[in-house]
């Protein structure tokens, strides 16, 4: 199987419900490196890293999201993989 990286967006009400938390569990679920992250315009970045179908099945799950999230529009890019292997962690504003 081929390693993909993808850079996400996540548009909708997906602060404050959980979602940084519930994304990490499903990368830990699904063995995906990387990392979450709210943005300060509203939005959740996400950027993981893992075989092809793995990062497909995390992509698929952003746009529903936590159980109390509304995702409204996902964007995503895929970019080269870098090879990353650690956990999945949530980050905070820089």
């Amino acid at each position: 199987m081929s390693r993909k990286r993808v850079h996400a967006t996540v548009h909708g009400r997906v602060q404050g419900v959980a979602f940084r938390e519930y994304t990490r569990r499903e990368a830990e679920r699904l063995g995906v490196s990387g990392w979450v992250k709210n943005q300060r315009d509203g939005t959740v970045a996400v950027l993981c890293e893992g075989e092809g179908n793995q990062i497909d099945a995390l992509v698929a799950w952003l746009s529903k999201g936590s159980p109390y999230a509304l995702v409204t529009r996902v964007e995503w890019r895929e970019e080269e993989p870098q090879g990353e292997t650690g956990p999945f962690v949530i980050q905070y504003f820089s």
